[in-house]
């Protein structure tokens, strides 16, 4: 199997595969590389001179200190968290495209409030821009992978969704380097730290202008009634024209999938809330939910936050010393995505990569406790490493190695493609809610854990993730090639490990019985769906 190999359910035109649908998921990820550079300025920001000396961090006891690092950090989560649930009002009313227009406006000027903190201000216009752009980033966080599970044929969701991902691991490296060089470059200023602050202006903006060439989802055309617009915007996103087979499978896929979730749901803003009463439904809320806890309890986000403390822990001195470690390991986690968005996301699975990612990511966690509880490094202070802290810091990238291919994106994949049409808004928001808060948790505690448990920290990430791979085997599916309106059989399959398996088996035969069909009767019924599409454009 080659790199770029891909497994579809249907015969599939090489013109679906086309730059439209690339460059809208592009474009939409522009949002991520917002989020992926927060999550990556921040902490080291917060360890600048010159921030630390315009806000007079020296005054602060170190439990005070760590308290208003942490406000600063997570109020930004907490925002996110409404803001996720805040998409999904607007995403039912306004649809897709609109709602990323109206949250990346949100974000940007929240953005623009935290440039007005100085020592007179002191850090309120800090806290509340962090909040508002916090909003905003929820929404679409929502809304992006979503939308482009929406637009994305079957073979290639994976990537294409992964593409948000790829955004948030490029935002992070810029995000991840940029303070080392504002720090190498510039003396320390109220415009040193200024700067990175202002530099997240550039991707918000960048989603602004892009909200105005993407196209509204076709499924979300469908489900209110623009049928017209829906046959236009799939065409011109699949290359193709309306009376292709492509075409025409799709759109009998999409509406027999309205048609049953009317039956079963209805149509409605609070209808998708009335499906919770079916287990089958709150089991899948409760997987996207729980794939986040997980992924938060890897430990990403303490290290993304708290980068400088983290690398301090293991041994490394220095501000710039710090930024430079910190800044590979941007570097190590892009590179990384990258090979997970091309190749191991649609080739090697969601499921095989969880597991992998755990296991590696788990041992790797246990050496670097093991260490810190035996070396001690951050008691010496003397900026020299030990082989044992040279290993230490291999065993931490191995683990960046591990994780940043599976536990990093994967989640946010699984969620996109995982609920049907009335329910997907909902348990995207659900989802993204669930990422947001223990995301929130993750970052208002870690200055908190590492002063009251040290070494203990590593140990509690490397548990969470053995945890996880007896979840993932019992409990989540295989979802890669499977079209998202076969999602609902997907997950009634059992046992679990044997879901994709089976559903894709069922597909090639009921492919190749209507292949067999369509020769015995001149294709009557795809003639007859052909000449509806036409007479619909």
């Amino acid at each position: 199997m080659t790199l770029l190999a891909l497994k579809e359910d249907r015969p599939t035109p090489s013109a679906v595969y086309n730059w439209r649908v690339y460059m809208s998921a592009a474009i939409a990820s522009f949002a991520s590389c917002t989020i992926g550079y927060d999550s990556a300025f921040i902490g080291t920001t917060l360890a600048l001179p010159s921030f630390t000396e315009e806000f007079d961090f020296a005054s602060y006891s170190p439990s005070g200190l760590a308290l208003l690092q942490a406000n600063i950090v997570s109020v930004y989560q907490a925002g996110a968290f409404f803001g996720s649930l805040f998409a999904y009002g607007t995403s039912y009313f306004l649809g897709r495209r609109k709602s990323l227009f109206i949250f990346s406006v949100v974000f940007l000027v929240g953005a623009g409030v935290m440039l007005a903190a100085n020592a007179e201000r002191g850090m309120a216009p800090i806290l509340a821009g962090r909040v508002l752009a916090g909003i905003g980033i929820g929404g679409c966080s929502n809304m992006v992978p979503i939308y482009i599970s929406e637009l994305s044929p079957p073979a290639v969701r994976g990537r294409l969704v992964g593409i948000y991902e790829l955004g948030w691991q490029i935002g992070g490296l810029v995000g991840f380097w940029i303070n080392y060089g504002v720090n190498t470059t510039l003396a320390p200023s109220h415009s040193q730290w200024l700067i990175p602050f202002a530099v997240q202006l550039i991707p918000a903006g960048l989603l602004l202008i892009g909200c105005f060439w993407l196209k509204e989802s076709p499924r979300w055309l469908f489900a209110n009634g623009q049928k017209e617009e829906a046959i236009k915007v799939l065409c011109w996103i699949r290359n193709l024209e309306p009376t292709d087979t492509y075409i025409v499978e799709e759109i009998d896929y999409i509406e027999r999938d309205l048609e049953r979730t009317g039956r079963e749901i209805g149509k409605g803003f609070w209808k998708p809330f009335l499906a919770l009463k079916d287990p089958k439904v709150q089991w899948r809320f409760f997987l996207g939910c729980m794939l986040f806890m997980f992924q938060n309890g890897s430990g990403i986000n303490a290290i993304n936050y708290y980068s400088p403390k983290v690398f301090r822990s293991i041994g490394i001195t220095g501000t710039n010393t710090g930024f430079l470690t910190t800044g590979i390991f941007g570097v190590v986690k892009t590179v990384l995505t990258i090979i997970w968005l091309l190749w191991l996301v649609d080739i090697a699975g969601r499921r095989r990569m969880l597991f992998i990612g755990a296991a590696g990511g788990s041992f790797c966690m246990w050496f670097i406790g093991a260490y810190i509880k035996i070396a001690q490094p951050e008691t010496k202070g003397n900026g020299d490493l030990t082989s044992g802290g040279i290993a230490a810091i291999f065993f931490f990238y191995l683990w960046t190695a591990f994780y940043t291919p599976s536990w990093n994106g994967t989640p946010w994949v699984m969620n996109s493609e995982m609920f049907d049409l009335n329910t997907r808004s909902l348990g995207q928001a659900s989802a993204a809610a669930s990422n947001w808060f223990w995301n929130f948790i993750i970052s208002r505690f870690t200055p908190q854990m590492f002063l009251k448990m040290g070494y203990g920290v590593y140990f509690f990430f490397a548990s969470l993730m053995i945890l996880s791979i007896v979840f993932v085997f019992f409990f989540v599916p295989e979802t890669k090639s499977i079209p998202l309106e076969e999602m609902d059989r997907l997950f009634a399959i059992k046992p679990v490990h044997r879901a994709h398996q089976v559903l894709m088996e069922e597909l090639m035969a009921r492919n190749n019985d209507a292949g067999v069909a369509d020769d015995s009767s001149s294709s009557t019924h795809e003639k007859s769906r052909a000449r509806q599409v036409e007479e619909s454009v």
